[in-house]
């Protein structure tokens, strides 16, 4: 009992102390709340209808930096669905098999009937053995967490969550509105801040000339810390936006930009790309109305994905000519089709044209011609 209760206050610590960043971040947009608002639109700007437009759109930029900032936090990361744990027979039939080429081949048996198409560097089916469950595409065990997370782009301590599908357009929301926000405080402050740093300065000539038209030493302060603190906020995160704005545009996940995912036929970086108009709706979703609010409009279940691969996948059996498209339906009512590429997961391609058998030999038939470089995995 002694060392699951010492465990216990050790976790209990370790959850308090993952809190402490984001109380840094609280603190600071709170004091920049109030040194904007009240030091220096209040009583610093003289001119009412100045003070009125940046009270006016600094207030905008606020609350949808704090709206966005609290989806990130509290949007709870998605985990696997139950058909991608181990059933318990599955459980006492791997742990008898103490060979691995074994275990694989149980992993493989249970693979088939599920939507998984990325493997390990050597080819193995992805599982965690922690959360017992195979890991669906783009899926990682996040050790902070100690739970997989779909679509997983990595544990953010800002934030303190895991930055994955079911956040990641709230976590892209925070990163271009804190942007702007920073951006926008350190515009307005500017003059301010010219006007004290060159009164500062010569301060000690002739100071109460330069002091008459500023206001008081706390209100000087506050205009001199706000755009120095912006200023720096403004650089770093103008950096990590364009970084993320960059993965957006490519399909990938920080974890992918890292490591590239390895399919069956081999290690792909762009093994999601879509093209950027389908990459960021694939983030963003397809009715532009959502795109700047943080409400979650993403497409797909986050368990699988849209996939071209440059290589045909020589485990996935070709589907007959002229059949429909085969679905996988689960006890639980989920549909998982046999290739990535559905309308069912999300409407990423309704632009493209229905890959099959038959349309590839009508294609011949007009054309005579074919591409042999690009194919896409056939349905099962």
């Amino acid at each position: 009992m002694a060392p699951s209760g010492s465990r216990s206050v050790k976790r209990g610590c370790q959850r308090v102390l993952y809190w402490i960043p984001v109380l840094f971040i609280s603190l600071i947009v709170a004091w920049s709340y109030y040194a904007y608002v009240l030091q220096l639109c209040v009583e610093s700007i003289e001119d009412l209808g100045e003070k009125i437009v940046y009270l006016l759109v600094y207030h905008i930029l606020f609350i949808m930096f704090v709206w966005a900032y609290w989806q990130t936090i509290f949007t709870k990361p998605m985990n696997p669905l139950k058909e991608f744990h181990l059933s318990h027979s599955d459980k006492e039939l791997l742990e008898r098999e103490d060979r691995g080429e074994s275990q694989q081949e149980i992993l493989r048996r249970i693979a088939k009937d599920l939507p998984i198409y990325t493997r390990t560097n050597s080819g193995a089916i992805r599982f965690c053995d922690r959360c017992q469950l195979l890991k669906p595409d783009r899926c990682h065990h996040c050790s902070v967490c100690d739970k997989c997370i779909l679509k997983m782009d990595h544990h953010c301590p800002w934030v303190n969550n895991c930055v994955g599908f079911s956040n990641y357009k709230f976590f892209m929301l925070f990163l271009a509105y804190s942007l702007l926000y920073c951006l926008f405080i350190t515009a307005t402050d500017l003059q301010y801040f010219i006007k004290f740093w060159t009164a500062g300065g010569r301060a000690h000539f002739r100071l109460k000339e330069y002091l008459n038209g500023l206001p008081d030493t706390q209100a000087k302060f506050h205009i001199m810390f706000l755009f120095f603190a912006a200023s720096m906020f403004s650089v770093s995160l103008a950096s990590l936006f364009v970084y993320h704005c960059w993965l957006v545009c490519k399909n990938r996940s920080t974890l992918e930009a890292v490591r590239a995912p390895v399919f069956r036929h081999g290690t792909d970086k762009n093994g999601f790309s879509l093209g950027f108009s389908k990459n960021f709706r694939q983030v963003f979703g397809d009715e532009m109305r959502y795109w700047p609010i943080p409400i979650f409009s993403s497409l797909g279940d986050g368990c699988s994905f849209p996939t071209c691969l440059v290589n045909q996948d020589p485990e996935q059996p070709a589907s007959p000519s002229g059949s429909s498209t085969a679905t996988k339906v689960t006890s639980e009512g989920h549909q998982f089709p046999s290739k990535p590429l559905r309308e069912s997961q999300s409407r990423l391609l309704t632009s493209t044209p229905s890959w099959t058998e038959s349309d590839t030999a009508e294609d011949r038939d007009k054309k005579g011609t074919s591409n042999p470089g690009m194919t896409i995995e056939n349905e099962a």
